[in-house]
């Protein structure tokens, strides 16, 4: 295999465990900076108060919303509004939209950034890439960075206080870093940095099949436990790994699926991982797997609070269900299946799926 010359980029740092947003003065301390702080309401609400106190008076701090969604031009404006300050760093603090377009404004302003996330929904505190939409919430592309976060910090009580779901979606994004890299590869990866990112999306799909319910259910009584640790190394750590190591294609039929549902109102804002572990469960009805493979696949999802049916999701139409159908199978990711998918295909695999969630 050939492969021409790779730039990866890696966080500098990463703490994690139990009060790590506490260690974030002292990484600053020998750094006089104005820093603009960018977020969703949510996450601000949660998090502002407390960095306010926890760096103040040695930084001047300026709060900026994310813009609701990541476009190019919400990236663009929030670079502006970091020369304008005269920022030397972003601060990060959300989930998976806010830090995507915190680290493209961090880029197009030249600055480096410090991720904080506040839901364990994606890797994207982690991850150099940054998923773009239109404004009306449809998927676009992906804008690849050229730098990773200077510092990360996974702090399992801020998690811990948010709501299961995005936990959820944060289990069921991580598990298609096995089962979709898996149908890329035949689960025969050809590459070192591919056998690398292959073997990570091992770890993310062992630690969460062992830890992921008991993760899950203690933080239903917002418990920071060992196993939500763990869970959280998975979702941020071992998967942001594998999306930087891998070479060429790593998403496929569950990104795909995904990526298919942005284009219909009623299934838009479910939440990106609660929709990719939905469509982990199709693609692997996609492959012809077994029932008994999915049946263990649908009960892993179940004990987490994943979706697997369409029920869950949303009541589609004949023809909101071909809608998603049809984008779904136009999209790249679901051309990295290792054979032609038809919406037909998709639609029969859903349907698959749905009558064996009956049975768990």
């Amino acid at each position: 295999m050939s492969v021409p010359g790779t730039q990866l980029a890696f966080p500098a740092h990463i703490y994690r465990g139990e009060n790590s947003l506490q260690k974030l003065p002292a990484y600053l301390a020998k750094q006089s900076r104005n820093i603009l702080l960018i977020g969703g309401h949510h996450s601000l609400a949660a998090t502002e108060t407390t960095i306010r106190e926890l760096l103040t008076p040695f930084h001047n701090l300026t709060t900026a919303f994310y813009g609701g969604e990541v476009t190019e031009e919400n990236g663009h404006a929030l670079a502006a509004k970091a020369k304008e300050m005269n920022a030397d760093l972003v601060l990060c603090v959300g989930g998976g939209k806010a830090m995507d377009t915190g680290k493209l404004a961090a880029e197009l302003a030249g600055l480096p950034i410090i991720t904080i996330p506040t839901i364990a929904a994606t890797c994207a505190g982690v991850s150099t890439v940054s998923i773009l939409y239109f404004e009306n919430g449809h998927f676009r592309d992906f804008y690849h960075l050229k730098q990773a976060p200077e510092l990360v910090i996974l702090d399992p009580e801020i998690i811990a206080k948010s709501p299961t779901r995005w936990l959820a979606a944060g289990i069921g994004d991580t598990l298609a870093k096995l089962y979709e890299y898996r149908a890329i590869t035949n689960g025969k990866p050809d590459y070192s940095l591919n056998i690398a990112a292959f073997a990570n999306g091992k770890v993310c799909f062992e630690v969460l099949t062992t830890y992921g319910p008991v993760a899950y259910e203690k933080a239903k009584d917002q418990l920071v436990s060992s196993e939500l640790i763990q869970v959280m190394d998975a979702i941020f750590i071992y998967a942001a790994f594998t999306s930087i190591m891998g070479i060429g294609a790593h998403a496929s039929a569950a990104h795909g699926l995904y990526e298919g549902f942005t284009v219909i109102d009623k299934t838009r804002h479910f939440g990106h991982g609660l929709l990719v572990g939905y469509g982990n469960i199709c693609l692997l009805a996609l492959e012809q797997r077994t029932d008994a493979e999915l049946l263990e696949a649908i009960q892993v999802a179940k004990s987490c609070g994943i979706p697997t049916s369409l029920k869950e999701i949303a009541t589609l139409t004949d023809e909101e269900l071909q809608t998603v159908a049809q984008a779904s199978a136009e999209t790249e990711d679901m051309h990295n299946m290792p054979m032609p998918i038809t919406a037909a295909d998709i639609i029969a695999a859903m349907q698959r799926v749905d009558a064996l969630s009956e049975r768990v």
